[in-house]
């Protein structure tokens, strides 16, 4: 993986970028239609929950961009990727990836606040307060990814950054201290996600069979995201997972490194960005029926300053002051009745 040169021919590696590519494509066109609905309507805006999701698929969108640009760009430098570029894309891939997790664990306890406390949920849940953990979020990852950079300036000379080398992360941070600190950020964070995460479910749990009538249906639905958070939670942990079981396949199978790479890359890094539009935005009611609305090209009524286009059966009054044009049959109409009347 240290090596200099084109690890696949022509024909492998235009198939491997292409596939990528696509599945990048699409997979960002789905999110994005969710991010056009979200902007567009002032309904999710105000909703801590909607703004949770939509950082959750902002935040997808940058971590599939940048990891997918970085397997097309390792492919077509031959000679390598200048270290510091290497390491401004990998600070974003390490932020975004360390953001997921984080971003899952909130979205869990806003609807165990829902549930549990449901008459403090309004003022503990502020949409205000909301951008506020986001901004703490961004900054706790982006110091643990920045730290990775500060190691490098303590072990190794300047002259490492404008090296070229073949960008992967266990690459470039590979001293001791890279390890150390990694392996202890990942075991605090899977550790307090995970505990956020079965906290909150057994409690919603508890609640949806104290609940009665609609309560009980809202306590059921809560109860059904914390789980699915779960799940994904699992799926977001295999790029933790991706080195070692890239590393015991590659040893299990050493001739066939190039096709073990690639798939692992899809399964771990691409595939479970298609997960939070699936899981959440097709599974709610509002985004689903806007999302109905949107690919079947219909409007659900007119926005702020916007106006109605008369139809074609509809007749257009004339404008005051001005006199109104009558048809022929109008005309003769209106002398009959002046000759019956008497007026004119």
């Amino acid at each position: 993986m240290n090596s200099t040169s084109r690890p696949d021919g022509f024909r492998d590696a235009f198939i491997k970028n292409f596939i990528t590519v696509f599945l990048c494509v699409a997979i960002n066109t789905i999110n994005g239609s969710f991010l056009y609905i979200y902007f567009r309507s002032e309904v999710f805006k105000k909703d801590p929950r909607y703004v949770l999701y939509i950082h959750l698929v902002i935040n997808d969108i940058i971590m599939l961009t940048s990891s997918v640009l970085l397997q097309v760009i390792t492919y077509l430098a031959v000679g390598g990727i200048n270290v510091a570029v290497c390491c401004t894309i990998l600070v974003v891939m390490v932020t975004t990836n360390k953001n997921s997790p984080v971003n899952l664990a909130c979205m869990a306890v806003e609807r165990y606040i829902a549930v549990c406390w449901p008459l403090h949920h309004p003022q503990l849940c502020t949409v205000g307060r909301t951008y506020c953990l986001i901004g703490l979020i961004w900054g706790a990852s982006f110091i643990d990814a920045f730290a990775d950079i500060i190691i490098i300036f303590v072990t190794r000379p300047l002259s490492f950054f404008s090296v070229s080398m073949m960008c992967f992360a266990d690459a470039i941070f590979s001293v001791r201290q890279h390890k150390d600190k990694t392996t202890v950020v990942q075991v605090v964070l899977v550790s307090m996600v995970f505990l956020t995460l079965v906290i909150t479910y057994l409690k919603v749990l508890f609640a949806a069979r104290k609940a009665s009538g609609d309560d009980q249906v809202s306590a059921r639905k809560a109860r059904n995201t914390i789980l699915l958070h779960g799940v994904q939670l699992l799926i977001c942990m295999l790029s933790y997972a991706s080195p070692i079981l890239t590393m015991h396949l590659i040893r299990t199978f050493p001739t066939n490194f190039r096709n073990i790479l690639f798939p692992c890359f899809l399964l771990t890094n691409v595939l479970p960005r298609l997960l939070s539009p699936l899981i959440y935005g097709v599974r709610d009611q509002k985004f689903s029926n806007q999302l109905r609305l949107l690919f079947s090209c219909r409007s659900s009524g007119p926005g702020e300053g916007e106006r109605l286009k008369p139809t074609a059966g509809e007749r257009v009054r004339p404008m005051k002051g001005k006199r109104e044009t009558k048809t022929v049959g109008e005309r003769g109409s209106s002398r009959k009745m002046n000759k019956q009347t008497g007026r004119p």
